[in-house]
């Protein structure tokens, strides 16, 4: 017995990518992959609401660990100041878990979304983007812990008096601690920044590396602003860190656009308000050939009266 085929036709990723999909239908994609990327954070909050106890405790680790954090019995120095702040406060740390463990899924869906949108070379740096992002955050977010550890130590040495004892609400240090991160996290990123620049070629390596005296005293201005404690360490550890990618991003360009050949063209190496360079040398013109001259053009023929109406057509026509 034989079975027919059936011929499958285009995907949506295929129609969505020749503009066959019309409005209705993009529209219902985007409600399916809202709902997926839902139930995806909905997984991902359900291990967060199992695991916000040991998230909690590694959050508190940056003050609990310095001395003056504990009591005499050895317990870590918190308090809350109302009685639904620390379930919120456990509620709400689920709910960055679930959304960092359901990351590949969310971030899917959006990207099935736009992806039919973009250009075939669009969607390879956008693949390299994000294998950046995410070790980029990271390293953020590690030197943040890093950086209030040592701010809360100094902060804690300065107020610690004799007759002064600090008490932290669990609340507002938590939130201290993950806008810390974030912040972090986010300044990590100022580098793609940098190759977004030089891959769609709005700014060579060369102009780059031109700025960068600016971009140092942006980058120790934002530490300054950004670190929570006004000791120099953290600014330091931050901005030098900012530096650090920035100058090696400012090499990737330049290696990209040796790739690309950038930078050798006629007018590369001129300045804007630099007069180009003009060749003076006079090449000799030649003698053309000689052109003879036309002979007289003679006269039209004569053309032809026309016959008579009655000799045009036969009895037929």
């Amino acid at each position: 017995m034989a079975f027919a085929l059936r011929k499958r036709g285009p995907s949506n990723f295929q129609r969505a990518a020749d503009g066959s999909m019309t409005l209705i239908e993009h529209i219902r994609e985007l409600r399916t992959r809202l709902f997926r990327a839902s139930l995806g954070i909905l997984v991902g909050f359900g291990v967060g609401v199992a695991v916000a106890g040991r998230v909690l405790h590694v959050l508190q680790m940056p003050y609990c660990d310095l001395p003056k954090a504990r009591l005499a019995n050895g317990d870590c120095n918190f308090v809350q100041l109302g009685p639904a702040d620390l379930f919120l406060l456990q509620l709400k740390v689920a709910l960055w878990v679930g959304l960092i463990i359901a990351a590949p899924i969310w971030l899917y869906q959006l990207w099935a979304f736009i992806a039919p949108g973009l250009h075939r070379h669009e969607r390879r740096y956008a693949y390299i983007f994000t294998g950046l992002a995410a070790p980029l955050f990271a390293a953020g977010a590690v030197l943040a812990f890093f950086v209030t550890s040592k701010g809360l130590e100094f902060l804690l040495n300065v107020s610690g008096g004799g007759d002064v004892t600090t008490t932290l609400d669990i609340t507002r240090y938590i939130s201290f601690v993950t806008n810390l991160i974030l912040l972090f996290g986010v300044a990590f990123e100022f580098p793609l920044i940098v190759l977004m620049l030089n891959f769609v070629g709005l700014a060579s390596g060369k102009r780059l590396l031109g700025w960068w005296r600016i971009a140092v005293f942006v980058f120790f201005a934002f530490s300054a602003v950004v670190t929570p404690t006004p000791d120099p360490f953290g600014m330091t550890a931050l901005a030098v860190c900012l530096c650090a990618l920035y100058f090696a991003a400012v090499g990737v360009a330049f290696l990209n656009d040796r790739r690309r050949g950038r930078g050798k063209e006629m007018y590369a190496g001129i300045a804007d308000d630099e007069v180009s360079p003009l060749d003076l040398d006079a090449e000799p013109v030649e003698a053309g050939q000689r052109v003879d001259a036309s002979g007289p053009i003679e006269p039209p023929e004569p053309v032809a009266a026309p016959a008579p109406i009655e000799r045009r057509y036969d009895d037929m026509t």
